[in-house]
């Protein structure tokens, strides 16, 4: 009979990596699931949340900083969710269904602040 014994190579950028995703999830505070609740449907979110991420790269921002999928249970099932950071989430608002009122005044308070901030 043979001794086998079994050894794990850890790779250190892998472990940095796993601490920095941890480090960056800490941050999300928020799921695209949260949007159910105000009126957004499964596929709106869905499509929010992939034009938010095309914008984040398209503006050089990581998008593991403010994007991370997960998973989550809701009415009891299994659902892919995204947890997202306050900008993530923001993102995702702006870029949601432009006829929803949440979406609008989101947008309108944006640009009170931006216009505030110029002035």
């Amino acid at each position: 009979m043979e001794l086998s014994l079994y050894t794990t190579t850890y790779n250190n950028a892998d472990v940095i990596n796993n601490f920095l995703d941890l480090y960056h999830s800490l941050h999300m505070t928020h799921l695209a699931s949260d949007l159910l609740k105000k009126g957004l449907y499964p596929d709106q979110i869905s499509e929010a949340v992939a034009a938010a991420i095309r914008i984040a790269k398209t503006s050089n921002i990581e998008t593991n900083k403010h994007f991370m999928p997960v998973y989550s249970g809701l009415n009891e099932q299994i659902v892919q969710d995204c947890k997202l950071s306050h900008l993530g989430y923001g993102l995702v608002i702006m870029n949601a269904d432009k006829s929803l009122p949440l979406v609008g005044s989101f947008q309108v308070d944006i640009l009170k602040e931006f216009l505030n901030d110029v002035q």
